[in-house]
């Protein structure tokens, strides 16, 4: 990921991207091709490893080599900036539209679980880690055995190894403070996504 100096995040605001964005594009290199796909995740304490499954139908996982290099995408805001929003286009009309995200990329090596005890620890705690807040909490253990046992089945673990995590925040942070202000109102009062920008801006 290119990141100026003035947008970058270090590690630690970069593994709040990930935990703010929960899922993110998981991408595997093949010698047919990229492969991705959309899963969430849950990080370990220590931020070294990333855990997710995916379907068994999915072919994602079978041309996973164990060991094999993935790279991960949490895009955690997103939203378009018009020239617009720029009050300094008065003085100079030198401007263009641009776009404004947060979003991290996650390095790291993928392994395979097909291990059912090992594939219960991972859904469990990534329904745990989804659910915690919300009233009531669903859980797992609500569910009968049986059928949980023949869901883990139609499913593969993964963990990823992390080798190196960056993060970007790219917020008008280069235009003048007018500007800034004046993108961070327009996006206020927009859509859902327009806000979440506008939020993070303020912060």
């Amino acid at each position: 990921m290119y990141i100026p100096p003035h947008f970058e995040l270090d590690d630690r605001e970069a593994w709040a991207v990930v935990h703010d964005a929960g899922a993110g594009v998981l991408v595997l290199a093949t010698p047919t091709g990229l492969l991705s796909v959309v899963v969430p995740f849950v990080v370990s304490d220590d931020c070294r490893t990333l855990r997710t499954h995916v379907a068994k139908a999915n072919p994602w996982w079978r041309v996973a080599e164990p060991g094999a290099e993935v790279l991960v995408v949490f895009l955690a805001a997103s939203a378009y900036v018009t020239p617009s929003f720029y009050p300094s286009r008065r003085d100079n009309p030198a401007v263009v539209p641009t776009w404004n995200y947060v979003a991290a990329e996650v390095r790291g090596r993928v392994h395979l679980h097909e291990d059912l005890d090992w594939k219960r620890t991972q859904v469990t705690a990534q329904t745990r880690t989804y659910e915690s807040g919300r009233s009531p909490e669903w859980r797992v253990e609500e569910v009968p055995t049986s059928y949980v046992d023949q869901q883990l089945k139609a499913i593969v673990g993964l963990e990823i190894e992390v080798t190196g995590i960056e993060g970007k925040a790219k917020l008008s942070q280069n235009r003048p403070a007018e500007d800034v202000e004046c993108v961070r109102a327009n996006l206020a009062a927009g859509s859902f996504l327009e806000r979440n920008v506008a939020q993070r801006m303020e912060q």
